[in-house]
């Protein structure tokens, strides 16, 4: 099993269509073994069940249930398994509830729990950011011994409540940078000790070049001294509507970016991308615009 701290990974950072026949069948552990064998071959790890199984994703398991879930996705690859959990703030589920299914997620041998969430605009107003800063507090409270990352999707966070978050001791921060590019502001101030997972590979059809991951990956490692070995590539938003083939696609170009961004500058590198087609501008925006 390789280890997800390696420098530079690749995963995805919310949900994937479902697989066509005869994967749509309903035993679960063949859905499962598509998923994840595709995100095998794209070399993405850690890898996840792409919330094809189980309840809404919205709608937070029991905790044997969600320990009995990543132990069946678990059980079908050799790769780092990490399961993403609904966060109390954007979808007001009880902390003391997801405090409980990270408990039994890490006594089951999960390496790494994400927390997901979203509405973060809303933390301008200092109500608000107090109650995210307690609810997450008082989760990263709890006794541990897994790693705890949080996700943010959509928007980014106003100016004066970057601080609220930055402060919140996870040991990583995924950022959607395509919905809300301003989360460079998180990651440029975020302790170079910390892990993180820069969302760039959209859930439109259309995909990103692979030299704008590129410049992602690596301006992320630039920011605090941060290095490769803390930078991963990861999705941004779901790809739930997207067609299984574009998914298997953009799977493809972040697990190629991700090798990409560890080879040194040379002949290599400069054969796998063509320099004209990145610019500061093309990278902080994206291609289309």
């Amino acid at each position: 099993m390789a280890d997800y701290d390696q420098a530079v990974f690749a995963t995805l950072l919310g949900a994937l269509p479902r697989p066509p026949s005869p994967h749509d069948a309903a035993d679960s552990a063949a859905l499962l073994a598509a998923v994840l064998r595709e995100q095998a071959a794209a070399g993405l790890e850690p890898v996840t069940d792409g919330r094809l199984v189980g309840p809404s994703f919205s709608d937070l398991a029991t905790p044997d249930a969600a320990a009995t879930r990543w132990q069946a996705t678990a059980s079908l690859t050799e790769r780092a398994v990490k399961q993403a959990l609904p966060g109390p703030y954007a979808f007001d589920v009880p902390v003391e509830a997801v405090i409980e299914v990270v408990a039994a997620l890490a006594e089951a041998g999960c390496p790494l729990v994400e927390i997901e969430e979203s509405g973060l605009e809303r933390l301008g107003d200092a109500g608000e950011r107090a109650r995210f800063a307690k609810l997450h507090e008082r989760l990263l409270d709890a006794p541990g011994g897994v790693h705890m990352s949080l996700s943010i999707v959509g928007g980014a966070p106003p100016g004066e409540a970057w601080q609220a978050v930055l402060e919140l001791p996870y040991q990583s921060l995924a950022v959607d940078l395509i919905d809300g590019p301003d989360s460079w502001n998180l990651v440029t101030r975020l302790p170079g000790d910390r892990g993180v997972i820069v969302g760039v590979e959209s859930g439109r059809d259309a995909d990103e070049p692979k030299e704008v991951l590129l410049w992602g990956a690596h301006y992320a490692a630039s920011t605090k001294g941060r290095g490769l070995a803390r930078v991963g590539l990861g999705s941004a938003g779901s790809w739930a509507n997207l067609t299984w083939e574009a998914a298997v696609r953009k799977m493809g170009l972040l697990g190629e970016a991700a090798q990409l961004a560890t080879l040194p500058p040379g002949s290599e590198l400069a054969h796998a991308v063509d320099p004209r087609s990145i610019s500061a501008r093309r990278a902080a925006l994206g291609p289309d615009r």
